[in-house]
């Protein structure tokens, strides 16, 4: 069965789903946007386990393209799984690490068991992927990969990102 997409503008901290993806700096320790959002409303339960992470597995923190789970502490989902996007460089093409950032995010939904996943744009706010860019390999990565995830929503922050997914899932 073919996985659903959605595409929702809003809040992510606020979705109903097993888990959340986190568009997570390479610290894991919080930051500005996504991020800094999931931190703040999920609480210190994240952060105790991202520190815990870093401590045993991740001393240099978390590789781009790469993800890990962890509680969602007080959001409403089950899960939160961070990933670490790319930077946008004109001068250098950085797709396959953005592209990795969805499967191994689905991989680690897959191991959770996780049936419903909220997807920001990942790399699209401070990072500076082109909207357009980030839509088109976020949706087709999604749609590429095999999981048992039903549902891949993405909840996007403003009506401007939004309809760069829209022209994308079209």
């Amino acid at each position: 069965m073919a996985i659903e997409i959605t595409l929702v503008q809003g809040d992510i901290t606020e979705q109903q789903v097993d888990a959340v993806v986190n568009a997570a700096n390479s610290s894991l320790l919080g930051g500005g946007g996504v991020d800094g959002a999931i931190h703040r409303r999920g609480g210190p339960a994240i952060l105790a386990e991202c520190r815990q992470l870093r401590d045993d597995q991740y001393p240099d923190g978390l590789p781009t393209g790469h993800a890990v789970a962890t509680t969602a502490g007080d959001l409403p989902a089950r899960w939160v799984i961070h990933t670490v996007g790319p930077v946008y460089a004109k001068s250098q093409d950085r797709s396959e690490q953005l592209a990795s950032c969805y499967r191994e995010s689905l991989r680690v939904a897959d191991e959770l068991g996780a049936q419903s996943v909220a997807f920001p744009a990942v790399s699209a706010g401070i990072y500076g992927w082109p909207l357009d860019g980030a839509a088109r390999i976020a949706l087709t990565t999604v749609r590429a990969t095999g999981t048992a995830v039903q549902e891949a929503r993405f909840v996007l922050f403003s009506a401007e990102i939004l309809g760069a997914f829209e022209r994308a899932l079209d």
